[in-house]
C-alpha cells in the first residue's frame, strides 16, 4: 500500500485458518486463497452448493382452516394462542451451504519464502501472493464464470480435494486426471449420501513448458515455466459429462473460441475481460477519510490493531463493497457472502431475510452498486411461485408471503417453531421488495417487476386484514416481530410496528405503482384503516401498538423501527413526536447477544434520526470488538467468533447513511456525522431523486456536487438549515455550503 487510497488489504504471511484466506468471487463462484507458497490451497465454493437435509421436499404448513379460531383468541386476549397454530412438526433447517473442494498446489521442491508477500486487489478481484521464485494469482471471472489461477513454479503436485472440515463421512468421491494437449484435466464428483444430487468440479491445468504427468488423484509438473488453472463447479442430478466441461474450459484460452486472440498470454486476456465488468462496477464510489499515508500503508491484521484511524475506516468500506459485489451475482449474498471453508456452516449459511439479508445488501442503490441489486431480485422473482404457496398454505390468502430462511433454492416457509414462530411473519414481501423500490427511485423508472410483486403483497394484504379491533380499525392478528416476544405474551400477538409499517407501505407503494386502477383505490383505502404506532409508558415506539403488550427491550432486532430504517414512514422533519418516540426506543434497545447485524441496524436506525453520537458509538463498538477477520471478512460475534458477512457487507451502508440520507423529495447532508471523522470526500453515490453525488466536508466547508437526470425540485437540509433546491436534468449543480 502507499498514502493514496487503500483499494485493497495485504498481509506479510500466508493464511492458516481458512476464515484469514483473501476472497474473491462473481457472484456464482468463490474462492478462498490461503496464499502458502509450499502448500497453496484455493477453496472453491459455488452459489449453487447446498446439501440435501430433508428441506429440498419441505412444504409451508397447512394452516388456513384455523386461522379463524387462533385470531378470535388472540383478539379475546390469549396471550399464547398463536403457539398452537401449528402442524406440529419439528423444527426442519435449510438446505446447508458448503464448500465444493480445494484446489491444492504443492511444491516438491520448498525454496522457502523469502520476500512473501500476499495481497488482494478491490479493483480486479485479484489475490496475489508472490515470494522469490513462486507466485499465485486467482481471481473468479465475471465475463467467462471461471476461477482462473496462474501460477509460477517449475514443480507442482496439483489435485482437487474436498477433504475439508466438517465434511460428511459418507460422501461419495471420484477423481478423474486425463493428459491434454493443454497439459491435463482434472475432475472431481462429490455425491450426497441418500440423494440423487451431486456436484462435479472440473480444473483445466494449462502448462507452459515441462513435463506433465499422472500422480492419482491429481498430476505433477517439472521443470514449467508456468501453470494456468482454470476451474468451474456444476451441481446436477445423473452423470455429469466431464469431456463436454473440459472442452467448455478449453474454449476460454486465447485462440480456442469465435474471440480474435489478441495476442496476449492466456491469464492476461481472461483478466482485462473480466477487469471491464469488475473494475467499472467496484470504482463508481469511494470513500476518502483523509487517514495518514503511514496507516494506509499497513498490512490489514495491523490496521485492525488502530481502531481510531480513519484509515481503517476507509479500508473497510472498500473491502465491504468489494465483498459485496464479489458475493452477489445469479444469488445476493448468503449469511457467509459466498464463501465457507466448513460445511458445519452456522445457522445453514441461509439468506436469513427478516434482517441479515436486507442489512448486507442496505448499500446497492445509493452505492451505485445494480448488480447487487439485480441478484436480489433474482431471488425474490424466482421464489414468487413458492411464495404465493406460503400465503396459500398458512393464510388461505392469495397473493404472496415471503419466508424468514431460504437456501436460494425454495422459497417455502417452513423453518419455523416454537421460540422462533417465523411462520407467522407477514411483513418480509414488504421488506424483501424495499431495496427494488429503492433502486428505481435512484434510476428515475419504475421496474414492472417490482410493480408487479408490489400487487401480489397489496392482494395478499386485502384477503388477510379483516379483523378489527373494538375501535373498528383493521388488527394483523397473528403478529410477530422478529425474532422477539412480548414481555407478556408469547411470540405471536397483535399489530406488531414492523408489520403495521409494512402492510402500510405496501398498501401505498403498491398504489403508486399502478396509479388510477380500482386495485389503487382499495389499497389506499385499506391502508388508512390500520392504526397508528403506539408509545408506550417509557416514551418509546411501542414493538406492538396493541394495548396491554409490554415491550421487551434487550434484543438485537430492531423490527419494530421499520419505519425509520429503511422506510421514511417516521422522520424527525415529518413526524417529529414518532421520531422522538424512535429514539427513546433505540436508547432503551440492549444488544442481545452483541450480534454484528445488529449493533449496524442501530447505526443505520440512528442516522435516520439524526444521532451522530450513536452512530460514532456502534461503529467504535464494531471497530474495537475484533469483528474483523485479516481477510477483512466480519464474523458474527466478538473476538471473531462464527464466520459471517453482516458486518463486513453492512459498513458501506453505515457511511453512507451517515453522510447522505434521500428520498424522492429531499437531499439531507451530514445527517449524522461522528465527530471521529471530521473531514472527507464521499464520490459517486445515487441519490432517491436520481441524482449522483460528489459530497466534501470538513471544518468550515461542505460541498456537494449533484448530476441530476431528471429536472424536479427537492428539500436540501444540511446542519445549518433547509432551503428549496431547483434541479435540472442534465446540469450539474454544485453547493458550497460553507461553515455548518
Amino acid at each position: 500500500m502507499t498514502g493514496t487510497l487503500a483499494h485493497g488489504t495485504w498481509e506479510p504471511r500466508p493464511a492458516k485458518r481458512w476464515e484469514d484466506a483473501f476472497l474473491t468471487g462473481n457472484g456464482r463462484h468463490g474462492a478462498l486463497v490461503f496464499g502458502d507458497p509450499d502448500d497453496d490451497r484455493a477453496v472453491v465454493t459455488h452459489h449453487t452448493l447446498v446439501r440435501p437435509n430433508g428441506g429440498e421436499r419441505a412444504r409451508p404448513p397447512r394452516l388456513a382452516d384455523r386461522l379463524p379460531g387462533i385470531q378470535d383468541r388472540l383478539l379475546a386476549g390469549d396471550p399464547t394462542a398463536a403457539e398452537e397454530f401449528t402442524d406440529g412438526r419439528g423444527l426442519q433447517w435449510v438446505q446447508p451451504f458448503h464448500p465444493a473442494f480445494q484446489v491444492r498446489l504443492r511444491r516438491s521442491r520448498s525454496a522457502g519464502a523469502r520476500g512473501y508477500r500476499r495481497s488482494v486487489d478491490f479493483t480486479t478481484g485479484v489475490t496475489e501472493a508472490v515470494c522469490e521464485g513462486w507466485s499465485s494469482r486467482v481471481f473468479v471471472s465475471r465475463a467467462d464464470d471461471a476461477i482462473v489461477q496462474h501460477v509460477t513454479a517449475t514443480e507442482l503436485d496439483i489435485a482437487l480435494d474436498h477433504r475439508l472440515p466438517g465434511a460428511p463421512p459418507d460422501l461419495a468421491a471420484g477423481h478423474g486426471a486425463v493428459l491434454t494437449a493443454e497439459g491435463a484435466l482434472l475432475s472431481l464428483c462429490v455425491r450426497y449420501p441418500d440423494s440423487d444430487r451431486a456436484y462435479t468440479g472440473v480444473t483445466l491445468v494449462a502448462v507452459t513448458g515441462g513435463h506433465t504427468g499422472l500422480v492419482p488423484p491429481g498430476v505433477r509438473i517439472a521443470g514449467a515455466r508456468s501453470v494456468l488453472l482454470l476451474t468451474r463447479v456444476v451441481r446436477h442430478t445423473g452423470e455429469p459429462d466431464v469431456t463436454a466441461l473440459g472442452r467448455a474450459l478449453r474454449e476460454l484460452l486465447p485462440g480456442a473460441g469465435d474471440e480474435p486472440h489478441t495476442g496476449s498470454d492466456p491469464y492476461t486476456h481472461l483478466l482485462s475481460r473480466h477487469t471491464a465488468l469488475h473494475r467499472t462496477a467496484y470504482a463508481r464510489v469511494t470513500l476518502d477519510l483523509a487517514a495518514g499515508p503511514a496507516d494506509r500503508a499497513l498490512p490489514g491484521s495491523e490496521l485492525l490493531k488502530r481502531p481510531d484511524s480513519p484509515a481503517l475506516l476507509e479500508r473497510l468500506h472498500a473491502a465491504g463493497r468489494y465483498h459485496l459485489l464479489s458475493s452477489a451475482g445469479m444469488l445476493p449474498p448468503r449469511l457467509t457472502g459466498l464463501w465457507t471453508g466448513d460445511w458445519e456452516t452456522a445457522w445453514s449459511g441461509a439468506f436469513t431475510t427478516n434482517a441479515n439479508l436486507n442489512l448486507q445488501t442496505a448499500s446497492a442503490a445509493a452505492a451505485a452498486l445494480p448488480e447487487v441489486t439485480e441478484a436480489h431480485a433474482r431471488l425474490v422473482h424466482g421464489q414468487l411461485p413458492d411464495w404465493r404457496e406460503n400465503a396459500r398454505a398458512i393464510f388461505g390468502a392469495r397473493g404472496v408471503v415471503a419466508p424468514s430462511h431460504t437456501d436460494g433454492e425454495s422459497g417455502h416457509t417452513y423453518h419455523f417453531s416454537r421460540e422462533y414462530p417465523l411462520h407467522l411473519w407477514t411483513a418480509g414481501a414488504d421488506w424483501l421488495l424495499k431495496p427494488l423500490v429503492d433502486h428505481d427511485e435512484t434510476h428515475g423508472a419504475r421496474d414492472p417487476r417490482t410493480g408487479a410483486a408490489l400487487a401480489e403483497v397489496a392482494l395478499f394484504y386485502e384477503d388477510f386484514l379483516t379483523r378489527t379491533d373494538a375501535g373498528g380499525r383493521l388488527a394483523v392478528v397473528p403478529s410477530y416481530s422478529p425474532e422477539n416476544r412480548p414481555a407478556n405474551a408469547s411470540w405471536g400477538a397483535v399489530d406488531a410496528a414492523m408489520d403495521l409499517s409494512a402492510a402500510r407501505h405496501a398498501l401505498r407503494t403498491a398504489a403508486a405503482y399502478h396509479p388510477g386502477t380500482t386495485g389503487a383505490d382499495r389499497w389506499l383505502a385499506l391502508a388508512d384503516r390500520l392504526p397508528p404506532h403506539r408509545v408506550n409508558a417509557d416514551g418509546a415506539l411501542a414493538e406492538w401498538a396493541w394495548p396491554g403488550l409490554d415491550d421487551s427491550y434487550d434484543h438485537r432486532h430492531l423490527s419494530h423501527l421499520y419505519g425509520v430504517w429503511p422506510l421514511d414512514e417516521i422522520t424527525p422533519y415529518d413526524t417529529p413526536e414518532l421520531a422522538a418516540a424512535a429514539h427513546r426506543a433505540l436508547e432503551l434497545r440492549g444488544a442481545g447477544n452483541d450480534s454484528a447485524h445488529g449493533r449496524l441496524h442501530h447505526a443505520l436506525v440512528a442516522a435516520r434520526l439524526g444521532d451522530g453520537t450513536r452512530v460514532g458509538a456502534a461503529l467504535a463498538h464494531l471497530l474495537t470488538g475484533d469483528y474483523f477477520h485479516a481477510s477483512l471478512m466480519s464474523a458474527h460475534y466478538p473476538h471473531r467468533d462464527v464466520y459471517n458477512a453482516d458486518a463486513a457487507h453492512a459498513l458501506p451502508a453505515v457511511i453512507i447513511e451517515m453522510l447522505v440520507h434521500s428520498t424522492p423529495g429531499r437531499l439531507v447532508l451530514l445527517p449524522a456525522l461522528p465527530d471521529a471523522y471530521p473531514e472527507g470526500r464521499l464520490s459517486g453515490v445515487r441519490t432517491r431523486f436520481a441524482a449522483g453525488l460528489d459530497l466534501e466536508w470538513g471544518p468550515g466547508r461542505l460541498r456537494a456536487t449533484l448530476r441530476p437526470t431528471r429536472t424536479h425540485r427537492i428539500e436540501l437540509r444540511t446542519p445549518s438549515g433547509a432551503s428549496p433546491l431547483d434541479l435540472r436534468a442534465g446540469e450539474d449543480r454544485v453547493l458550497d455550503l460553507g461553515p455548518q
